[in-house]
């Protein structure tokens, strides 16, 4: 089986009222207990906000750090899974179903890289 990454993109800024985050948290949990039951899932994790991020470059001879996201933008990925699909089919399946859940957010999957893509 393949595995894949499933990145949550939100938007920068504070997170929604508790009125509006609440039912949204308790359905994604649904969908987190049905990926864990379904025996695929393989890790997941919330990231903290992109101001919080330190970018490690290395320039020739030197390695820089800069504080900050690496990408200035309006969106950032503030949480992912990582799980394990049949195929890109499967996997987009339980795409649909979290993107069902964080709408209006984006949804992206993607195949891990070991050796093939």
């Amino acid at each position: 089986m393949k595995q894949y990454l499933l990145s949550i993109y939100q938007p920068d800024g504070a997170p929604p009222p508790p009125e509006v985050l609440d039912p949204v948290m308790r359905e994604l949990d649904v969908v987190n207990t049905e990926l864990r039951a379904s025996g695929n899932w393989i890790f997941s994790g919330g990231l903290c906000p992109p101001d919080t991020a330190t970018v490690v470059h290395h320039d020739g001879g030197e390695t820089l750090t800069t504080d900050g996201p690496y990408l200035e933008g309006k969106e950032h990925i503030g949480g992912f899974t990582v799980f394990q699909a049949a195929d890109l089919d499967e996997a987009l399946d339980w795409g649909r179903r979290f993107a069902r859940v964080l709408s209006p957010l984006r949804i992206e999957i993607r195949p891990m890289e070991f050796g093939t893509c």
